[in-house]
């Protein structure tokens, strides 16, 4: 069964960083793709980045683009969200998701197969 675990949330001031970790198991996950999408108060979840788990490609919403990076560490089953330049608005709670099959970039979150239970990223002004 998929697992996937995500952890590194938590509150920081505007301008400031931090990096988001979700952990993966439960299946062989080469020619995967992991993404990330947030979802604050009273609005839809949204795409933030996703990344194939082997060869290139990684893909970013306009809004984190040259901010957010994404980036996996392959022995370690572990994707990574490094976060700077942060901002109010990108106060949400972050999920980790995975999308089995081949993946060309899609922003959807149907495309994902398998999600983390969150964790909350607050951002004060």
């Amino acid at each position: 069964q998929v697992q996937l675990v995500e952890s590194g949330g938590g509150l920081v001031q505007a301008g400031g960083s931090l990096r988001l970790s979700c952990e993966a198991s439960g299946r062989t996950f080469s020619g995967a793709a992991m993404g990330w999408f947030r979802q604050a108060p009273g609005k839809e979840r949204e795409f933030v980045a996703a990344i194939r788990w082997s060869g290139g490609g990684s893909y970013y919403a306009d809004t984190v683009k040259g901010r957010f990076t994404i980036s996996r560490d392959n022995a370690k089953n572990t994707v990574y969200l490094q976060m700077s330049s942060l901002k109010p608005e990108d106060t949400a709670v972050y999920y980790c998701a995975v999308a089995f099959g081949d993946y060309s970039g899609s922003y959807y979150s149907e495309r994902f197969d398998y999600w983390g239970q969150g964790t909350q990223v607050t951002v004060s002004s």
